[in-house]
């Protein structure tokens, strides 16, 4: 993430704000020290115009987005049943 970070010339502290989280918490997904949720890859892709197997590591062509578009809905779909399934836990 990073790498996508330095090659559109942002900072850590303008990606982190653009993205509703502390710059501390990016610095941590970026460097492996935490993993990122399904929502924050999702607003991530979104925010870098990037498949998910891009961002995950599992393509090298930034442009590969035939299966990451399927990749995209599959994480959605899987955010959402997340939701539910916390939401039927509170009950």
């Amino acid at each position: 993430m990073s790498t996508l970070r330095k090659k559109r010339g942002l900072s850590q502290r303008k990606v982190a704000s653009d993205l509703q989280i502390s710059q501390a918490l990016l610095s941590h997904y970026e460097n492996g020290a935490r993993e990122p949720g399904l929502e924050f890859v999702c607003r991530a892709c979104e925010y870098y115009g990037v498949s998910a197997d891009y961002l995950l590591g599992r393509v090298d062509d930034e442009g590969d987005t035939a299966s990451g578009a399927l990749a995209m809905v599959r994480l959605r779909e899987l955010a959402e049943e997340l939701r539910e399934l916390a939401d039927r836990a509170e009950i």
